[in-house]
């Protein structure tokens, strides 16, 4: 964590005229062209929903593979619980709570917002673009819909999805059963190329094909410069659309149909790395923003052997199933340290080769001694944000919860524990079992963790509100 006077226009022009090398802890990655980066960002997918981790009958061959193959994280966490949260902290390598892509109030952007991530953070693709970088954002933006906030404002060259969740701009409201069996004109929801709508409503069914063929060419049109492609599906968030190739296919139903196409996509963008000659060159990183909607019930995934789901602090409202695999870089292996998409953007710049940002505080940390040595992750800690509330800390094995908050639910009572409760969830990842009257030590350490990390902590704007209009 460093910081300084440099403000981000001059960092990134300094970047792009000097191309200065960073000076982190990698080691013997100094190819001739840095690697192409494909990161897969799913919507919604629990723990517990892909076949390597553990689900009985969705069917997930390539990411079983890849898993096999490559690295396969289990304690994995996304920034936050809920969708522009943690796609903000992806993004930037910084707690969501620093740019105000959080708020207690509202805690997404919604159509009528009137905010986005501020132009002043610094994205992972604009970090790649300072070393020459062809970047592409594929899919489920959520960082703002305005023109000011869109992909390409934010260090993207090119942009096709939709700008916010796919079950935004309802025609009407509609019952939970008519969104388990949605129509796509149930959702006015736009379709973008760049910043033009050409599509309204989005014919969803074919989202998932569409958005892989797009990266596809993309792809196929940058091979001869490094690439980023941020593949960030609208699926498996409800409404669930599969193809017709997929549709009833599943014995896990609508999600597994959608969770398998899913699975098929990557499979066709690896043939198209292998056909390329880009495999050897290319690290691909599969991971999702937050857990299952447990509120959807058998539509809405699982999250295993976790607590809770998608919008909770608890285990399975952040923890997620995470693959890195990259052929002759990665070695197998199955890794229980702990790491976070926070971490993403500075170990894509080592890998890359770049410079970290020196005016902000990052909380982001360099994973990539441990994917390409197996090295100890460096990071040890994970903060639970609920909006602007930090709600839980882990520190190793252990867990503790200041508040605790179901979500989506007809009890969803805020309790504030006094004292706090402490699991460890390394012997107990569902937090079943309360040890704080065990170990008063280690909740006295864990609140020292709290205090420091508090006492400086400087909260951005929050940029989740709604616009004013004129009555």
């Amino acid at each position: 964590m460093v910081s300084s006077s440099v403000s981000r226009r001059q960092f990134l022009h300094s970047m792009a005229s000097t191309g200065a090398l960073l000076t982190l802890s990698l080691t013997n990655l100094k190819a001739e062209q840095p690697p192409n980066i494909l990161l897969i960002f799913c919507d919604d997918l629990g723990y517990g929903d892909l076949g390597t981790f553990g689900h009985p009958t969705i069917r997930t061959p390539i990411l079983d593979r890849m898993a096999a193959e490559g690295q396969k994280w289990t304690n994995f966490y996304a920034a936050d619980s809920v969708c522009t949260p943690s796609r903000a902290g992806l993004l930037t390598g910084r707690l969501p709570i620093r740019s105000g892509m959080c708020s207690d109030v509202r805690r997404v952007l919604f159509p009528d917002s009137a905010g986005g991530l501020p132009a002043d953070e610094i994205t992972i693709a604009e970090m790649l673009k300072t070393a020459g970088y062809r970047t592409a954002c594929i899919g489920k933006w959520h960082l703002g819909h305005l023109p000011q906030y869109l992909p390409r404002q934010h260090g993207f060259d090119y942009y096709f999805g939709i700008p916010y969740s796919n079950d935004m701009d309802k025609v009407r409201n509609l019952s939970v059963d008519e969104q388990m069996e949605p129509e796509p004109a149930f959702y006015n929801v736009p379709l973008i190329r760049n910043e033009e709508i050409i599509e309204r409503p989005t014919e969803q069914h074919t989202l998932t094909q569409r958005y892989t063929h797009e990266a596809v060419e993309f792809i196929t049109e940058n091979k001869a410069h490094p690439w980023f492609v941020y593949l960030a599906h609208t699926m498996v968030h409800i409404p669930l659309f599969a193809s017709a190739t997929f549709e009833g296919s599943s014995r896990a139903g609508r999600y597994g149909d959608v969770v398998e196409e899913i699975d098929s996509s990557i499979g066709i963008l690896l043939r198209t790395l292998q056909e390329m000659q880009l495999m050897d060159n290319t690290c691909v990183i599969f991971t999702s923003d937050n857990g299952p909607w447990l509120q959807f019930k058998q539509h809405g995934g699982s999250a295993g052997l976790l607590r809770e789901g998608k919008g909770t602090t608890w285990e399975g409202g952040m923890r997620e199933p995470t693959i890195f695999y990259w052929p002759g870089k990665i070695k197998p292996a199955v890794i229980s340290d702990i790491g976070s998409t926070l971490d993403l953007f500075v170990t894509i710049a080592a890998l890359a080769g770049t410079e970290l940002p020196q005016d902000r505080i990052m909380d982001s940390y360099d994973l990539s001694p441990t994917l390409l040595n197996q090295a100890p992750s460096p990071r040890r800690e994970m903060f639970y944000y609920r909006g602007q509330q930090l709600y839980a800390i882990r520190r190793d094995a252990y867990k503790m919860h200041l508040i605790t908050e179901n979500e989506y639910k007809a009890d969803n009572q805020r309790t504030i524990h006094q004292p706090p409760l402490l699991y460890n969830v390394d012997v107990d990842p569902g937090e079943h079992y309360d040890i704080s009257s065990h170990h008063p030590e280690i909740i006295a350490e864990l609140k020292t963790i709290v205090h420091e990390h508090t006492k400086s902590l400087i909260k951005g704007k929050d940029q989740l509100v709604k616009r004013i209009t004129s009555p």
